[in-house]
């Protein structure tokens, strides 16, 4: 990448340095993304600690700027928070005993000799084949993704129709460090890590998906809308933001 140009507004003594596509402030970096439907700037602090800000495509470099110096205390907080969060995801081992969530319940593993399957749920245990172990973290994200596809395509179907969104394929894959997505061709994406919330957590990923059919950025009619048909949002939201990070460590 080219040297980012140094704008006029300082930061804590520093000059930011901003482009059409990042910002560097403050010891903090921003992608920058832009959209035609965008009214308002919104920050993201993402699972990873990543930062990115949407941004309405005729907003100018220096208002961005200024945006985020008046949000960096915010920021800050929030990054610490993830940092401090991530480093209570201790990674899974397939061993016997060991804890996996499915739907916001722990399941112990317990390693077996004589399994048709690499993987299943009996008896309230995640049954592992003894032979399969080295391939462990694969077959169970193979048997979460299949699991999530089934609970999401069922959930997406009820909710759309009472949200009056039309839905044209539900898609259950590797997100990164989002829990879902809504693209503007009808398509609702979902992480398959999202199966290992509890259903009322992952119920509100799906509302919040399909919301955005209506309004595609977080402003206030967004909101509104998923008040409409979820009233109790926030404390769902507040939830995930907090324990989210639960589903981390495969």
């Amino acid at each position: 990448m080219s040297k980012l140009p140094m704008t006029p507004i300082r930061t804590g003594g520093k000059p930011a340095r901003a482009s059409e596509q990042r910002l560097e402030i403050d010891g903090l970096a921003f992608d920058v993304h832009r959209s035609d439907r965008r009214k308002t700037i919104e920050i993201t602090v993402e699972r990873s600690g990543d930062l990115s800000i949407v941004a309405p495509s005729t907003v100018p470099v220096d208002q961005l700027v200024s945006f985020v110096e008046e949000k960096l205390v915010w920021v800050h907080t929030k990054v610490e928070e993830k940092a401090r969060l991530q480093r209570r995801a201790p990674r899974k081992e397939f061993v016997e005993g060991e804890g996996f969530l499915y739907l916001g319940r722990s399941y112990r593993l317990r390693l077996v000799d004589n399994q048709l399957v690499d993987l299943s749920l009996t008896n309230g245990r995640f049954c592992l084949r003894r032979s399969s172990i080295h391939r462990g973290r694969d077959i169970f994200v193979s048997w979460y993704t299949h699991r999530a596809q089934q609970w999401f395509e069922k959930q997406v179907t009820e909710l759309s129709n009472r949200m009056g969104v039309t839905v044209q394929e539900v898609k259950v894959q590797d997100l990164g460090f989002r829990w879902g997505s809504f693209g503007s061709d009808g398509r609702v994406s979902f992480h398959w890590k999202a199966i290992l919330l509890p259903p009322r957590i992952a119920q509100y990923v799906v509302v919040h998906e399909l919301a955005h059919a209506y309004h595609p950025d977080h402003s206030t009619n967004f909101w509104i809308k998923l008040e409409q048909h979820l009233p109790d949002w926030r404390w769902r939201k507040d939830w995930l933001a907090e324990n989210g990070i639960q589903v981390e460590g495969l």
